[in-house]
């Protein structure tokens, strides 16, 4: 799960995993979901054996041999139409050695990596160096004409580095003193918020460098996930140009850090920031220069998304599809850990591709009355804690036209508890994805709601947000987190601990006992959900006034001739 690259990417609802150590046995082509099976799938990819399933490692080796032959095992097809189960999905390995010093009137205030700052390049050069950049804060780096908002107004930041504040402007109605829903989505974070915008709007700008400046709660995740997820092996798709269009920094400051270098430059860091929150703040030039080299060893990966298919059962809409996905990667072995160096990643991700795993197992066993009319497909992708890489690039180098693509369903998580009596769905109202998942959820017997914590940005954090960028139509449900026999408070608790203490750490591990009942429960919605979409009349659509219905609108436009 992308908790900044998204990353990775990251439901912290469905992430917690705890599970029976005993060795379990897959049931034979079971009629109904297995919680028995999610629970040992789970245990296989999370085991050391796959070394926290890197791409690019020989966890990712062992990872995508042992999804063949699940799907083979299963019965699915392969899902390449060259006749494999295989996507080939060409990547380049990043790790960057950064330094970073600021000098202040002839004062020089250097930052420690890790502990100050985190700063890696995404582009593709073994060696990056720049000398006194001018450093200007530029608010929360956000131009949003439809909110008339610019921070970089009248300000030319070209050969710059500016500092940015993370996440949206949490702007106030001055009538209600809450958060105005009417500017950058009240409390849901939009896509302004997320720090891949801030990277590219500032490269859109001509900044040689971009510092966010972390704080946890805006963020939703501490600054030692920054650590796990950006300070290590970075990918990127590989291009021609090798990335030079993008900042050569694109970097996060600690608060501390940036508490110190705006009192430096004799600026207040609370008054700037409180500045920032109207439309009228203008750029401030902090009267530092910024000077950082970057030495990166590079390494080309022909990293690989799994993928299997099963036919529709309607030959005049067969080759229409509706697609599940969820991220196979993880964060690997980090040899400069002492004690355990193995990021397991059991809730993420394995756990979700249990339940893609199990998915497509239940749709072989449909009774052929049963089964959907258009086919579906399921994507396992790679790098999604790299920037949702895998599914980038399947939804720039689609297998299956995009134009007969109904819907994406993501899978990033899995509830390992008993069962609940809600759900919630990321980007609530989004499309008509919705009607359907709520009603799939009453006939469960549950309520469906919008996410509890949209300001955390969730709906850009994992691999559906790629196919809704291209204008599929996108859907991602999570478990909710009331739980039937527990108390009002039991899911909350867990979220806020699995984030604490496990998020994106070696602790991510299988634990020893949880039954995987609530997953259970959750894929048979999914398998609904799936089953609902392919047998439709109507296609899913975006809302009117959504951001990608323009693009969905004339993808199908242009298909018509």
């Amino acid at each position: 799960m992308n908790s900044l690259l998204s990353a990775r990417n990251a439901n912290p609802l469905l992430l917690i995993l705890l599970a029976c150590t005993a060795s379990l046995a897959f049931a034979e082509a079971p009629a109904t979901i297995s919680s028995t099976n999610i629970l040992a799938r789970t245990q296989t990819l999370a085991s050391d054996n796959f070394e926290g399933r890197a791409p690019g490692s020989p966890g990712e080796e062992k990872t995508v041999a042992y999804l063949v032959r699940e799907f083979k095992k299963l019965g699915l097809q392969p899902g390449n139409p060259d006749g494999t189960y295989l996507q080939d999905v060409t990547l380049v390995g990043i790790t960057s050695h950064p330094t970073l010093s600021f000098n202040i009137g002839g004062t020089s205030l250097p930052m420690r990596p890790i502990n100050d700052f985190v700063g890696p390049t995404s582009r593709v050069s073994p060696r990056l160096a720049v000398k006194d950049s001018d450093v200007v804060f530029v608010g929360y780096g956000v131009v949003a004409h439809e909110f008339g908002w610019d921070d970089f107004k009248g300000v030319d930041v070209r050969g710059k580095t500016v500092v940015m504040l993370v996440n949206d402007p949490p702007v106030t109605d001055p009538k209600t003193g809450q958060l105005d829903p009417k500017i950058f989505g009240g409390k849901a974070m939009t896509y302004y918020g997320r720090w891949t915008y801030k990277y590219e709007i500032a490269a859109a700008h001509g900044a040689v460098a971009c510092l966010i400046v972390h704080e946890t709660g805006p963020a939703a995740y501490p600054f030692a996930v920054v650590i796990g997820s950006r300070s290590r092996e970075n990918f990127e798709i590989r291009t021609p140009d090798g990335n030079r269009d993008h900042v050569a920094m694109e970097g996060w400051l600690t608060l501390d850090a940036a508490t110190r270098l705006f009192a430096a430059c004799g600026k207040d860091f609370s008054a700037l920031k409180k500045a920032a929150l109207g439309s009228d703040f203008r750029p401030i030039a902090l009267g530092a220069k910024a000077s950082f080299t970057i030495d990166s060893e590079l390494r080309n990966v022909d990293s690989k998304n799994v993928v299997a298919r099963f036919p529709g059962s309607d030959p005049k809409l067969r080759d229409e599809h509706v697609v599940y996905t969820a991220h196979w990667d993880h964060l690997g072995r980090n040899t400069q850990l002492e004690g355990d160096q193995i990021y397991n990643g059991a809730a993420d991700n394995a756990a979700g591709v249990a339940v893609l795993l199990e998915l497509a197992q239940r749709f072989h066993t449909l009774p052929a009355a049963e089964q959907p009319r258009r086919s579906i497909l399921f994507l396992s992708v790679t790098a999604e804690e790299k920037g949702l890489l895998g599914s980038r690039f399947y939804a720039q180098h689609p297998l299956y036209p995009l134009t007969k693509t109904l819907a994406n369903i993501n899978i990033d998580g899995a509830n390992p508890f008993g069962p609940t009596t809600d759900m919630a769905t990321i980007g609530f109202g989004a499309s008509t994805l919705d009607d359907v998942g709520t009603a799939v959820a009453v006939s469960q017997g549950r309520t469906m709601a919008p996410e509890t914590h949209p300001e955390a940005g969730y709906y850009y954090r994992s691999d559906h947000f790629e196919f809704a960028k291209v204008g599929v139509p996108a859907y991602y449900a999570k478990s909710g987190t009331h739980f039937i026999g527990k108390p009002p408070d039991f899911g909350e608790k867990l979220i806020e601990d699995y984030i604490a203490n496990d998020y994106h750490k070696v602790t991510d591990e299988v634990r020893p006992n949880w039954t995987f009942e609530g997953a259970a429960q959750d894929t048979e919605f999914l398998l609904q959900v799936g089953l609902r979409v392919a047998n439709g009349d109507a296609w899913p659509e975006w809302r009117a006034g959504n951001e990608f219905k323009a693009r969905r609108d004339t993808m199908m436009d242009a298909a018509k001739h």
